[in-house]
């Protein structure tokens, strides 16, 4: 069936219209951090905010510590308490791979064979003291320290960064961190 002369404009105009919507509405493509010291990322990373996940939901003391074995790949391991200081602790073990050829900012880590998730290291501090983790897909973002708690400003400024990569922060919940007290 053809259609008539009349409605083809509008309609052709209305799809060019919204083509070109979908082109600004798609973000570019994530900051990565230059040339990872991946030495010195390893160890331990407290989660000071996220998007989180499903399994992260109610997450208290979050830590994600990493260690790089010989063959270049990454044994990580995140723990935290379950709704509470004083909540079941969980543990998770994936492994993260290294993506040759991105200064060591994008890995794969796989939870469940044989998937591996986008995991990008956004930004990191000269320091080596705060980070920001995101994916491609804006969903996830975990803002982490060396320490459990960072400054508000430096929180407010990492938190813009997250903002101007194009996640939603009004999705973005801190996590509590209370260490060196009883629970």
């Amino acid at each position: 069936m053809k259609l008539k002369t009349a409605y083809s404009a509008p309609l052709l105009a209305a799809a060019a219209l919204l083509l070109a919507g979908c082109r600004e509405a798609a973000n570019p493509p994530l900051a990565l951090a230059e040339d990872v010291d991946i030495a010195r990322f390893m160890g331990d990373w407290y989660v000071i905010a996220n998007i989180p996940t499903f399994i992260e939901k109610g997450a208290h003391n979050a830590v994600e510590s990493y260690r790089l074995d010989d063959d270049g790949t990454v044994a990580t391991t995140f723990t935290f308490r379950k709704d509470g200081f004083d909540g079941a602790e969980k543990r998770y073990t994936p492994r993260g791979f290294v993506h040759e050829g991105t200064g060591n900012a994008v890995w794969g880590m796989r939870f469940v064979w044989p998937v591996k998730a986008d995991y990008r290291i956004a930004w990191v501090d000269p320091a080596y003291t705060q980070t920001v983790i995101g994916r491609e897909a804006r969903d996830y973002v975990w803002i982490m320290a060396r320490s459990p708690e960072i400054p508000e400003p430096d929180y407010e400024r990492l938190l813009a960064f997250v903002a101007g990569q194009g996640y939603d922060t009004t999705k973005v919940r801190k996590v509590p961190q209370r260490w060196g007290e009883a629970p």
